[in-house]
């Protein structure tokens, strides 16, 4: 009878030393309070009574939502609402037992964790203003991750990630930020409105300038082509003149004869196209004497010319 009970105790005794350790999972083993081993993921087996199962270690990622207050240089609130990513450094003997040691529990090692997480960002904001803040997501993430990794890698944690999720000031402030962006805003479009309105004026300017010079040099040209023209008629003018006289000479005619021909017919010619107007003429003899020897005169320096 004995044997049978002494029996079913042994194989109690036996499934006992049979431990199992889930994929993701390290267990510490002690024997009478001192670190004995490490189990890993699978089926061990562990000296009944004697070796115990001291605590069992997740090696897999952990996240924890962080919110809390910082003061900036010029003495603004600023309250962040982050998410902290972290994880044990690596599944080395040392590290498993900082792991298990360095704390007298989870809730310990957590609060620990936080708080040097709040502090090195309230050690970094202190230093900015406010109008900086905002700005410098990136270097405060940074700044946490030089301040931590030595730190937690004695813990034998180190931080994967750290995402600074809103950033909030408070409602004071945030109304003035919104009073000087939308005075920002209204400058920036007084000045484009300027900008484009001196555009508009300077092109405007330049359109007339452009006219301007057009018309003018326009009108020099004209004025250039009509004294060509007027010194082409006076030359013709001349040249059938000289001509005239040529003739006459040749003919031995008497030159007063064409030229007393070129008065009536020019007095002919004012009567035809004076449209109405009055033009008053000195019909005497004396007057008719004088207008030939100026036409004289013309012919002569026609011939001048026309040598």
């Amino acid at each position: 009878m004995a044997f049978p009970i002494l029996l079913a105790v042994l194989v109690i005794i036996i499934l006992s030393g049979l431990v199992t350790v889930n994929q993701g999972s390290v267990a510490v083993i002690t024997i009478f309070g001192k670190y004995r081993r490490i189990l890993r993921p699978g089926l061990s087996v562990r000296i009944p009574l004697i070796e115990r199962i001291y605590k069992k270690i997740s090696i897999q990622n952990r996240s924890m939502e962080l919110q809390f207050q910082a003061i900036t240089q010029d003495q603004a609130n600023v309250n962040f609402s982050a998410m902290m990513l972290y994880a044990v450094l690596n599944q080395d003997d040392n590290t498993i037992q900082n792991v298990a040691f360095k704390f007298v529990d989870e809730r310990n090692f957590i609060q620990a964790l936080v708080r040097s997480v709040e502090g090195s960002v309230r050690a970094f904001v202190a230093t900015k203003k406010q109008s900086e803040i905002l700005q410098q997501r990136t270097e405060i993430i940074m700044h946490v991750k030089e301040q931590l990794d030595s730190q937690l890698e004695e813990w034998g944690f180190h931080l994967l990630d750290l995402q600074i999720n809103d950033i909030n000031f408070d409602e004071v402030i945030m109304r003035s930020m919104a009073q000087v962006v939308a005075s920002n805003n209204l400058k920036a479009a007084a000045e484009n409105e300027g900008q484009a309105l001196l555009i508009t004026k300077t092109k405007a300017a330049e359109a007339d300038g452009n006219a301007i010079k057009i018309s003018a040099e326009a009108e020099k040209l004209a004025a250039k082509m009509r004294g060509e023209g007027v010194a082409l008629f006076r030359e013709e003018v001349a040249r059938g003149m000289a001509q005239a006289a040529r003739e006459m000479e040749s003919a031995k005619l008497d030159a007063s004869f064409i030229l007393f021909s070129m008065w009536t017919d020019a007095i002919k010619h004012f009567a035809e196209n004076g449209k109405g107007n009055t033009i008053f003429l000195d019909g005497s003899n004396d007057a008719m004497q004088r207008t030939i020897q100026q036409l004289q005169s013309t012919v002569k320096g026609s011939k001048i010319i026309e040598k």
